[in-house]
């Protein structure tokens, strides 16, 4: 399949990591697909961003996902459209997609390991916002 070029902006590209997130273990949960739906109303980094944006920018990302090596080129492409700040709020928001279903699965664990290592966050760091997000999904 030949490469399609994909450019996203800093709102897209912070899409694009939840997506990644979601697809992960091959199945798009509705709590996942809600969760992406509630971070994109609610947190100021999306400010101006509109949710159905979010249809353009999932069916963008799963195409590239279709693609040789498509997972590697869009972690490089969100990697390359964020300054370094953004990327761990890219890693937040592929973990509270993650958390927003439960356990994660296997899949999803790899995901976020090969998506630290991608995005180039320390593990320390990376340990500290994955416990974060865990423990606002806790239930009594």
């Amino acid at each position: 399949m030949p490469h399609t070029k994909i450019r996203f902006n800093a709102q897209e590209a912070l899409v694009c990591a939840m997506v990644l997130m979601s697809a992960s273990d091959q199945q798009m949960s509705d709590a996942e697909l809600g969760m992406m739906a509630r971070l994109v109303r609610e947190l100021p980094v999306f400010d101006g961003f509109l949710p159905e944006e979010i249809e353009t920018v999932t069916e963008s990302c799963l195409t590239l996902l279709r693609q040789n090596d498509g997972l590697d080129r869009a972690c490089a492409l969100i990697r390359d459209t964020l300054p370094p700040r953004l990327r761990e709020t890219a890693y937040l928001l592929a973990c509270e997609v993650a958390a927003a279903d439960g356990d994660a699965t296997q899949e999803e664990l790899r995901f976020l390991q090969d998506f630290r290592i991608g995005l180039d966050i320390d593990r320390l760091i990376a340990g500290a916002i994955e416990r974060a997000a865990k423990a606002r999904y806790q239930i009594v």
